[in-house]
């Protein structure tokens, strides 16, 4: 299942095959998809017909204080898979976490609402079990028709999913004849509902799943270029992986957010009380130094938004990044760097970007990471968000539905971007097996 992408730039997308495939033009008859190299059998490689399958979902939405979803993006990106099992006629159980519960019952961390949502969504009844395994549930399960779906109750409730515990996943196995994992932001995660349960049944992919990974691997292993990596958030060292990853690959690197201050600093430069990992610098010095030497252009912001203090309402004044004075902060790029920025990126036909670029979440300094946003969004290129927080920052600046694709996974995107191969999909069976 591909998904639509922007019709711009050298990427036109006539239908769902021609999504996944790097290094040359969508249209380009000798570029080898990523989606080959995948190696996984996915949910079309099996005959789910009147069968129970198990679906692992990252319904791990935002709650607000009355309990309400602020934001069902996660539950929508499920809809594919969700949809193809029910018009296959499989019988669909759904299995999520939300929160952090810690192995204990916690009604603030139910998936009830969840379960309102996702009736609306597929405009079908969903059965809501108040509990993730035994007898009430396998109850439940039994009387479910072809098309039917149920979500259980919070998996983290019970203390052996986040354990791994072999009892759990076995219990979880025992409700279902296949598993599909759909959940690509518990994917770099040990649990017992990820891993565990592999061990029990035949695991495949979902849509959402084998879709994060041919858009995360292809940028790293084959992009269109000029390839452009706009890296933001506060530390280098969540960083540092993904940038060795991409050296061979990458022609451009944008850093901003607090990770910037970091480069700054390394380079001789005061930046006042601004964010700065003091063990890093020689690590910075040695990545900025290693990229040039690369021939990879290495941009780092000119200007920058300081306040004393990150509260709404506080003093703000913009100044040179190499000007920034005693007791005060870079909360945000300043809009000479926003122009920089957008500049460096007009000429790129990928672009991955990752971490904002200052205290967004406060009004007076989200201006530079929204302008990023809409300059991403207006890229003529293949347009790759997720991780860092990015994902909230283009729905709200509005441009959501302007970018190429938008990861859901937060660690799990980073370690993909690092190379490191997640628990998860190495779990799920081979298609040689």
């Amino acid at each position: 299942m591909g998904i639509q992408l922007k019709v711009k730039g050298p990427y036109p997308v006539s239908n769902k095959e021609d999504v996944g495939k790097f290094g040359g033009t969508m249209a380009d008859s000798d570029s080898r998809p990523i989606r080959d190299a995948f190696g996984k059998l996915t949910v079309q490689d099996i005959d789910i017909k009147g069968k129970r399958v198990f679906v692992r979902v990252d319904f791990n939405v935002p709650l607000d204080e009355n309990l309400n979803i602020s934001d069902d993006r996660r539950i929508r990106s499920a809809l594919p898979t969700i949809n193809y099992c029910i018009d296959e006629g499989a019988k669909v159980i759904l299995g999520s976490h939300l929160g952090r519960p810690k192995g204990k019952v916690d009604p603030k961390y139910s998936l009830a609402p969840v379960a309102k949502r996702l009736k609306r969504l597929l405009n079908k009844e969903v059965i809501f079990a108040p509990e993730s395994i035994g007898g009430h549930v396998e109850n439940l399960i039994s009387k479910m028709g072809e098309g039917d779906v149920i979500l259980l109750e919070n998996l983290r409730f019970n203390p052996g999913e986040e354990k791994n515990d072999d009892t759990f996943a076995k219990a979880l196995a025992k409700l279902a004849d296949y598993f599909i994992n759909d959940a690509f932001g518990t994917a770099h995660r040990s649990h017992a509902s990820v891993t565990g349960i592999t061990k029990h049944l035949t695991s495949v992919s979902g849509f959402l799943l084998k879709k994060e990974i041919e858009y995360l691997k292809g940028v790293v292993h084959n992009p269109v270029r000029p390839f452009a990596a706009i890296l933001g958030g506060a530390k280098v060292s969540g960083k540092i992986g993904v940038l060795g990853n991409l050296e061979s690959s990458v022609d451009k690197v944008i850093v901003g957010g607090g990770m910037a201050f970091t480069f700054i600093k390394a380079m001789g430069y005061e930046v006042g009380s601004s964010l700065v990992e003091e063990d890093m610098l020689e690590t910075a010095q040695k990545i900025r130094r290693n990229l040039r030497e690369k021939g990879i252009k290495f941009y780092l912001p000119v200007d920058c938004i300081i306040a004393q203090t990150i509260e709404p309402g506080a003093e703000t004044m913009i100044v040179p990044t190499l000007e920034i004075p005693r007791g005060w902060k870079a909360v945000d790029i300043g809009p000479a760097t926003s122009r920089l920025f957008s500049e460096a990126i007009a000429n790129a036909k990928t672009i991955l970007w990752n971490g904002p670029m200052g205290v967004f979440e406060v009004d007076a300094f989200s201006r530079g990471t929204y302008a990023l946003a809409r300059a991403v969004a207006d890229a003529y290129a293949l347009t790759i968000v997720g991780g860092g927080d990015t994902d909230l920052a283009v729905h709200k600046a509005g441009v959501s539905d302007n970018i190429s694709f938008i990861s859901t996974g937060g660690g799990a995107s980073l370690q993909l971007l690092e190379g490191k191969e997640l628990q998860g999909i190495a779990a799920l069976t081979d298609k040689n097996d």
